[in-house]
């Protein structure tokens, strides 16, 4: 079966939970934005945490399917049409052939996800189905969706959906708030900059702007005060110019000691600009659910207490397959 695309929404891609061991060489991990909503999505209609779902940015597509099947869509809140007729969000959503479906307009967030039983089946490139569009990799002819693309789907292997969820509880659903905290780990080049410095990145709030995308997310706030230095042979004139280092993803750089950006899934493997702290694992959901005009507080964390936070976040994702 397919999708067959009549609108195709401001930027929908084909993602599932990532690219994983090929950084090394500049190819990210990509996957879903919000990878939790995505597995909620994907556990709705009874397929694998893992199986590719389409992610949509802001505006939705408008798709008619070409049998019957389940859907489900997770995310930022978005007004939901089938045929006309509003449906619910977070819940198992039957189709049948020649069904369409179609989006309103976001009340918060940034992305949602469309699963369908037995995924979205394009060919798995390095491992994984996402979309790195920068690269032209992956994904349905490594672009996001156009109008008139049909996008194919799994069988299911042969079964219906499994009767796990008919949604999603509120209590596991995650917030879209307008004012959030992200913990981060200082380092590794924090000692670059002055301790007034440091403690302005930890104690201002931050606006995310509408700079913002799968690669990074930049931020407007006070200046960032840098060590004043004499810079070393290979590196810019920027004070925040390094000698090239590999980058972590959710390193957070200062160029010019403004706008502090977040690296996200889709962010380039190494560079010029010093990293002074990183988003723990267990909040990059957390960032990329964030919408322009959002606060943003950077709290420094340790690392036993990231540890800590990244098995929470994992007894959450286990939650909803139970």
């Amino acid at each position: 079966m397919a999708f067959n695309i009549l609108e195709p929404g401001l930027a929908t891609s084909v993602q599932d939970q990532g690219r994983l061991g090929y950084y090394h060489v500049g190819i990210p991990q990509g996957g879903a934005m919000d990878q939790l909503s995505a597995s909620m999505a994907n556990a709705l209609v009874g397929n694998a945490a893992s199986d590719a779902v389409l992610e949509c940015a802001y505006l939705g597509p408008k798709f008619t399917t070409d049998a019957d099947t389940v859907i489900a869509i997770t995310g930022a809140p978005v007004a939901i049409f089938v045929n006309g007729t509003a449906v619910e969000q977070w819940t198992r959503l039957p189709l049948t052939a020649g069904d369409e479906v179609s989006f309103g307009m976001l009340t918060g967030g940034t992305r949602y996800y469309i699963a369908v039983h037995g995924g979205i089946d394009v060919p798995s490139v390095l491992g994984s189905r996402s979309t790195y569009a920068l690269g032209a990799l992956g994904g349905l002819h490594g672009r996001t969706l156009a109008a008139g693309d049909t996008v194919p789907v799994g069988d299911g292997a042969g079964t219906p959906p499994r009767e796990r969820r008919e949604s999603i509880p509120d209590e596991l659903r995650p917030a879209y708030a307008k004012d959030i905290t992200v913990r981060v780990l200082p380092g590794l080049y924090d000692h670059r900059l002055t301790a007034h410095g440091m403690d302005t990145l930890v104690t201002a709030s931050w606006t995310l702007t509408p700079v913002a995308d799968r690669t990074g997310l930049r931020y407007a706030g006070p200046d960032v005060e840098w060590q004043p230095r004499t810079q070393p042979f290979g590196a810019g004139s920027d004070p925040s110019n390094i000698v090239d280092a590999g980058y972590a993803i959710g390193s957070i750089q200062v160029p010019g000691g403004k706008e502090p950006i977040v690296l996200h899934r889709d962010a380039v493997s190494g560079g010029g600009y010093a990293m002074v702290a990183t988003v723990i694992s267990a909040d990059m959901d957390l960032v990329a659910r964030s919408a322009p005009g959002t606060q943003t507080h950077f709290e420094p964390v340790t690392m036993d207490q990231a540890l800590a936070a990244r098995a929470d976040a994992a007894r959450i994702r286990r939650a909803v397959w139970v």
